[in-house]
This record gives C-alpha cells, sequence and structure tokens, in this order.
C-alpha cells in the first residue's frame, strides 16, 4: 500500500501543522527516499522561556516525530512502527536556531527486519543531537521505536 504522502508534501503539510508553526520548528528537508530529515528551531520572542532560551519542550518536539515517519516509510506498509519511549538529555542552553538532523542508514534497517522477520517485536533506540549555530550539542534525544511485522489480514 502506497503511503498517502511524499516527503516533500508530508514536509510542507507539517510545516503547516499548528504545533510546529506555532513553536517556530521548520521542516528544512525529507529525503525522498525517506532516509534522512533535518528540522530547525528558530528563538522568536514567543518560544523563549523566562531566563530567554529554547523552551525544553519545543527541543523535544523539533524531534519527536521524525525516527518513526522516516522508519516506517523506509521499511514498507508490511510494517508496524510506533514511538515506544522518549527521554532528552539537556546539555547546555540552546539559542538562536538550533538544528536537528537524522539519517537512518541500510545496517539498521536491515537489524530491524531481522529482528522482526519471525514476526516479533523489536525496540531500538534512535539517537539525535540538536545542536546550536556554532555546532555546540544542547540537547541530546533519545526515542525507542516499536517496530513489527504486520499480521497477514492485519488492517492496511
Amino acid at each position: 500500500m502506497p503511503r498517502a504522502l511524499s516527503p516533500r508534501a508530508l514536509r510542507r503539510v507539517m510545516n503547516l501543522w499548528p504545533p510546529f508553526l506555532f513553536s517556530g520548528v521548520h521542516v528544512h528537508h525529507i529525503g525522498e527516499d525517506w532516509r534522512s530529515a533535518e528540522v530547525h528551531l528558530r528563538s522568536r520572542p514567543w518560544n523563549r522561556n523566562y531566563v530567554g532560551v529554547h523552551f525544553g519542550g519545543n527541543l523535544f518536539s523539533m524531534t519527536d516525530p521524525f525516527w518513526m515517519l522516516l522508519t516506517l516509510n523506509a521499511l514498507g506498509a508490511g510494517y508496524i512502527v510506533w514511538d515506544k519511549a522518549g527521554e532528552i538529555e539537556f546539555l547546555k542552553p540552546g539559542k538562536g536556531l538550533v538544528v536537528a538532523r537524522f539519517s537512518l542508514d541500510d545496517a539498521t534497517l536491515d537489524d530491524m527486519r531481522v529482528a522482526t522477520a519471525g514476526g516479533d517485536k523489536y525496540l531500538h533506540w534512535m539517537q539525535t543531537d540538536v545542536v546550536d549555530g556554532q555546532g555546540e550539542v544542547v540537547a541530546r534525544v533519545r526515542k525507542q521505536l516499536y517496530i513489527r511485522r504486520k499480521r497477514d489480514g492485519a488492517a492496511r
């Protein structure tokens, strides 16, 4: 079953999605092969906290759906992929433009396919660094994905 949106169309929709639009999150890129994404967050008066830096919730939300979306689309329609857990570690105050980059490689996808080949669920941690304009890590985000092959007759 083909996905409803192309990467380009999904990027446009996500940039108009109110939680991203109003928090200053901008999806800069989603790879045509669903293997990469880049997300930006610019500092604005309405998305800074009391001490003038990015809200921690905005740093987490800018990374939230991307591992699941990339993995789901890269594996294809025969798989179920959900976020199972997430965590964020704040390493330094985020100021100005911050960027999160996601890159999904063949080895990781192959591991997922092998681990789920018999119909078992597979839990896999993915990590993303949110970096500032100087390339310094301001936050480290980890997401745990739940991955399983769809059972025969499952709703598609």
